[in-house]
């Protein structure tokens, strides 16, 4: 016999005060008298027609045992529950579930997330990065204004992000219309040099001549070619005053590239190793990629894919580019805070 609803036990206990007896009410309700009995009892005593607080299923860990399933899971982020829930027996004389360890580090705030990545930094990164960070803390706005930010970047074809869902019946995991199917490199790609400042932003560079097998990359004279003498050295040519920063790549670094950039008159930014969280092009890059994401239909060929990319560049504000430039004091504050560690940019 179903259970009444706060409603229905609402007009019971106002058809019992109206003078109705309890068997016309069970009968209007279709229950049991027992039901309308007790009902009325609880609603004498409490004045309520609620029910009563439960004590519930009895808890299978004790308060000690709570706080080690938390500080190890704090001490160890990566470690399983299904391996805390090995280690740990209950009140009942066996391992807990995993479900109780999960729902013991959800009560404690933890949350399971895919974890950010990043470079592996050494002792030395760490310290380079720290010690490049509070050189320049120091650097009000107008400084950074007058810095050109570049970088390269591979855009593919085939992009996914691991956070495709399907909804699916069970059984169907490998039905050709559940599954994503997509190349383990990406696919056909372009690579693109840009670069942005207060007020600046060049490219996209789509780089020619790439192929597979070594020395079909992006090398020191395609470099010089299609991005710094058509592009770098005519806007320093006119702003005399900024400053050119790109990382440590090999075509960058490389005894050719920086004697043109030495006789050429450019000043370049020192940059540590391994430091993309620190150049605010990568989030321009991610703005790229989202206006990419919003191509309908997904581009199948190079061709397709290179006007799909000039057009996503053409759609990004060119407000966005300030407000990257701006952010770098709290990039630079960012690194100090995590003593050269690694940041949320």
């Amino acid at each position: 016999m179903p259970r009444l609803t706060s409603a229905e036990r609402e007009r019971a206990i106002g058809r019992l005060e109206a003078g109705d007896t309890p068997e016309a009410v069970a009968a209007t309700f279709q229950c049991h008298i027992s039901t309308i009995y007790r009902l009325l009892q609880r609603f004498v005593i409490t004045g309520s027609t609620a029910d009563a607080e439960r004590s519930g299923r009895p808890r299978v860990t004790t308060p000690r045992q709570d706080r080690h399933i938390f500080r190890s899971h704090v001490a160890h982020p990566f470690r399983t529950v299904a391996e805390t829930a090995r280690t740990v027996i209950g009140t009942h004389q066996a391992p807990i579930s995993r479900q109780t360890a999960s729902r013991r580090l959800r009560f404690r705030g933890l949350k399971n997330c895919r974890p950010a990545r990043g470079p592996v930094l050494s002792v030395r990164h760490r310290q380079a990065r720290l010690h490049w960070a509070q050189g320049l803390l120091n650097w009000n706005n107008v400084r950074w204004q007058n810095v050109l930010f570049s970088d390269e970047s591979r855009f593919c074809i085939d992009h996914a992000d691991g956070r495709v869902r399907v909804w699916r019946r069970s059984g169907y995991c490998y039905a050709d219309n559940c599954v994503v199917e997509n190349n383990a490199w990406g696919g056909p790609s372009l690579m693109l040099w840009g670069a942005i400042g207060h007020n600046q932003v060049l490219g996209p560079v789509i780089f020619q001549g790439l192929g597979p097998g070594p020395g079909n990359g992006v090398t020191a004279q395609r470099y010089m070619d299609q991005v710094l003498h058509p592009h770098v050295l005519p806007f320093f040519q006119a702003h005399g005053n900024w400053v050119f920063q790109h990382d440590n790549a090999r075509p960058h670094n490389v005894r050719a590239t920086q004697d043109l950039l030495h006789r050429s008159g450019i000043q370049v930014m020192p940059w540590p190793a391994l430091s993309p969280d620190m150049n605010p092009i990568e989030q321009f890059w991610d703005l790229l990629q989202t206006q990419l994401n919003r191509v309908v239909p997904r581009p199948t060929t190079v061709a397709h894919l290179d006007r799909a990319v000039r057009q996503a560049w053409t759609n990004i504000p060119r407000q966005a580019s300030n407000t990257l430039v701006r952010s770098m004091h709290r990039q630079c504050q960012a690194v100090i805070d995590s003593n050269g560690g690694h940041t949320r940019y």
